[in-house]
């Protein structure tokens, strides 16, 4: 199964991210800041358009921080499993 991954700043500077699974629902989110790297909750909004949103809770400043990201512009971290021959 295809997973993806996505990036954005919250207002603290904090970088946001998270991986997704190929209907574009999050698998895990987390927020990196200097070398400290915390668990931060994500969910997906409108993950069947075209454009969708990603709400983190940053644990650092404790802001929710809403994303909209372009489908067609997501990054593959990993791809589909190929059976064996």
């Amino acid at each position: 199964m295809s997973q993806y991954s996505v990036q954005s700043r919250c207002e603290c500077q904090a970088i946001l991210s998270a991986t997704l699974d190929a209907n574009r629902q999050v698998l895990g989110g987390w927020a990196a800041r200097g070398r400290g790297r915390e668990l931060a909750p994500a969910h997906t909004m409108g993950a069947a358009n075209e454009r969708f949103d990603i709400g983190w809770l940053c644990p650092y400043c404790g802001r929710n921080t809403l994303r909209t990201f372009y489908a067609g512009a997501l990054q593959v971290v990993k791809g589909p499993e190929t059976p064996a021959t």
